[in-house]
């Protein structure tokens, strides 16, 4: 669809965008920002442990939180599935569709089509319900110099993609899981010859490669939703929750989120296909 603006448009954007910086710079010296700003809750729950004995609870309640959401619209479609389907079942058949295809694409072998198909749209499902809600003001719980503070729809909802151990997790789980397709696909002494192809002196530069995979895999979609909602936020403080942090809330929360986690389940795809096409 191609968008045509007059003249007059023009002006009134140009105008509303100068007002908007000359707000900002009058502003930057007196704002405040809130008090624990990319700060996390952690908790000790076994501290000789150190970092391993850490959990952050905002992470796995709201984990738990997504998993209710996504099974309490995916279930009673796929209990009433209908020939003639309706808008929820119609939108979730077009996601599917989509990633099923993705997956046919780039997996060579027939049988591992649709085992690689569940665990990328899985991820995709979790992924992107979590993102999206960084998009709506909800509940927020961050450490503060005076203990916790608790703010209720005056920030966006915690994603658990803005934990790094949720994404390396998930990184590391598709990591393992390519080269257990890749097993299964070649047989063990195939794969195994493949770490020292296309010589031996290449087993460095191939362990280093696949190290480093669940890394950026990982690092990617952290830096796109932890750096995404402290711009928004520190922006919002910046020019008292005008319309502009409101299109960058769903900027973020929406478009980026939904593109972020197609990207990630795609990487998953591609990921597996490398190790399971014949060498």
């Amino acid at each position: 669809m191609k968008v045509t603006l007059t003249r007059g448009d023009k002006i009134f954007l140009l105008i509303f965008f100068v007002v908007y910086a000359v707000v900002l710079i009058f502003e930057v010296p007196s704002v405040q920002l809130p008090e624990g700003i990319g700060e996390r809750w952690i908790v000790d729950l076994i501290p000789s442990w150190g970092i391993m004995g850490r959990v952050n609870p905002m992470t796995v309640i709201m984990t738990w939180g997504i998993i209710v959401i996504v099974l309490g619209f995916t279930l009673p479609i796929a209990r009433n599935f209908k020939v003639v389907p309706n808008r929820k079942q119609a939108f979730l058949e077009y996601i599917l569709n989509y990633i099923y295809q993705s997956t046919q694409d780039m997996i060579t072998q027939e049988n591992l089509v649709r085992p690689v198909f569940s665990i990328a749209a899985t991820l995709f499902m979790f992924i992107v319900v979590s993102n999206v809600l960084t998009a709506f003001p909800g509940v927020q719980i961050v450490p503060t110099s005076q203990g916790l503070k608790v703010s209720l729809f005056t920030d966006t909802w915690y994603a658990p993609t803005s934990d790094l151990n949720t994404n390396a997790t998930y990184a590391v789980m598709v990591l393992i899981l390519s080269h257990v397709f890749g097993i299964k696909a070649k047989g063990f002494k195939k794969w195994l010859k493949g770490w020292f192809e296309p010589t031996p002196l290449m087993f460095p530069l191939n362990l280093i490669g696949e190290l480093a995979k669940p890394i950026s895999h990982s690092l990617r979609l952290f830096g796109n939703i932890m750096g995404g909602g402290i711009l928004v936020l520190i922006v919002s403080y910046l020019i008292k929750y005008a319309f502009l942090p409101v299109f960058l809330w769903g900027f973020f929360g929406v478009f980026v989120g939904i593109i972020q986690a197609m990207v990630f389940s795609l990487l998953a795809i591609a990921y597996i296909s490398a190790q399971v096409e014949e060498g």
